[in-house]
């Protein structure tokens, strides 16, 4: 399994070609909810400041996607796209600040943040959630921010993710800890626990 990164994080990183030239900035990280992967970035200029590019990053275009810069063979990798069509894609995919609800019907919490495989796979694979009550079980104090696996998540349609009830039992509130879970189980040929 690849490495996980937070979507968060991928804001702003250089998208680089292997020729080493930076031809833009990630804007916005684009998603195919329904099928748990990265499909896109839009992107911003060389600078920061350069404001949004009328070009975006399809990820079937991406070399490897790296905790310091987007990888692509060259400049050709971005398209061109009308902005209007680009900012609808970006709000059509949008994760983060999705409610996230379990099959059985209970709140479990709000998507702060999304963690993917890094290199070739941009796979969706758990969820940072802000958690209304306390879904860490056999815990005595109250945790506020917890990880969830993705799990076979059930429906992503507008502002809600349903996921199945017993995804909540790989809850944890230590980052490393869950990386090894989601890896334990990746590396016995499953998907992320179910």
């Amino acid at each position: 399994m690849n490495e996980l990164m937070a979507v968060r994080s991928l804001t702003t990183l250089p998208v680089v070609t292997l020729g080493g030239d930076a031809v833009a900035h990630v804007k916005d990280t684009v998603f195919d909810a329904s099928a748990a992967r990265i499909t896109g970035f839009t992107l911003t200029g060389r600078t920061l400041l350069s404001g949004p590019l009328p070009q975006d990053l399809p990820w079937p275009a991406v070399y490897c996607l790296g905790h310091h810069a987007v990888m692509v063979r060259g400049r050709e990798a971005l398209c061109d796209v009308p902005v209007s069509v680009a900012r609808r894609d970006a709000l059509r995919g949008r994760l983060l600040g999705a409610q996230v609800v379990t099959d059985a019907g209970d709140v479990v919490g709000t998507v702060l943040d999304v963690l993917v495989e890094g290199g070739t796979s941009g796979r969706v694979v758990a969820f940072r959630l802000a958690a209304p009550r306390e879904p860490v079980h056999g815990s005595r104090q109250r945790r506020h921010r917890v990880y969830v696996p993705r799990g076979e998540a059930l429906s992503a349609s507008g502002r809600t993710l349903v996921i199945p009830a017993h995804a909540t039992t790989y809850v944890t509130d230590d980052l490393p800890g869950f990386v090894a879970r989601v890896g334990a189980h990746h590396d016995r040929g499953r998907d992320v626990p179910p």
